[in-house]
């Protein structure tokens, strides 16, 4: 936003602007919501609302954002109590599932993610915010996996967040019958590199399978 409500009414204002915005999205669209009608369902002016958000991508960044902010949370406790890899899997599992089935009931959401990979600015963000939720993880999976190194874990939780985000904007898009079993087939995935490396290396083939 361009400045910070400090005020309650101005705060309200900034409210009653975004939900305007969420449902101008959801009947229509971010790709098609213009501030001016942003404007005219807030029942402002295009000046004031200019005061608050100086463009679309303003909107769209403020709404991924608190979506960030409460899907940070929902991990931070979802890992909270892992202390094994036992606990890890189920913790992950239940958070996946759950991130689906919200993804699939909020229609908004699923645009607004859609949105940022337009902009480079927030695709940063979308990154940043990976960063952060790998860092919940790689906390889980140290405790789980004590002897392991915290740096190789960090890299590793990174990979899996990414991949996760990659994967269900994928399931999005398909039929919910195929997306829930791409869902599936991910989490199997995710659960190989929770393993410990030893196990990992032990899987690799020898340089001589690649050629037989």
């Amino acid at each position: 936003m361009r400045r910070e409500p400090a005020q309650k009414r101005s705060r309200e204002r900034v409210e009653h602007i975004l939900s305007c915005a969420c449902r101008l999205i959801a009947e229509r669209g971010s790709d098609t919501m213009r501030m001016s009608e942003v404007a005219e369902l807030s029942g402002i002016s295009i000046g004031s609302l200019y005061q608050y958000f100086p463009d679309k991508a303003a909107i769209i960044r403020t709404l991924a954002e608190r979506y960030n902010t409460v899907s940070r949370a929902c991990i931070a406790k979802g890992l909270a109590h892992v202390k094994s890899i036992g606990d890890l899997r189920t913790a992950f599992s239940a958070l996946i599932d759950e991130y689906y089935e919200i993804f699939l009931a909020e229609p908004v959401m699923r645009d607004i993610w859609s949105a940022m990979q337009a902009d480079k600015a927030l695709r940063e963000i979308e990154l940043a915010e990976s960063r952060k939720n790998a860092t919940l993880l790689a906390a889980a999976l140290k405790r789980a996996l004590p002897d392991e190194d915290m740096e190789k874990l960090q890299v590793s939780a990174l990979l899996v967040m990414y991949f996760g985000e990659c994967a269900m904007r994928l399931a999005i898009s398909t039929g919910e019958a195929e997306g829930r079993a791409l869902v599936e087939a991910y989490k199997q995935m995710a659960y190989r590199s929770f393993a410990p490396t030893r196990l990992r290396t032990s899987d690799r083939p020898a340089p001589q399978d690649f050629l037989s």
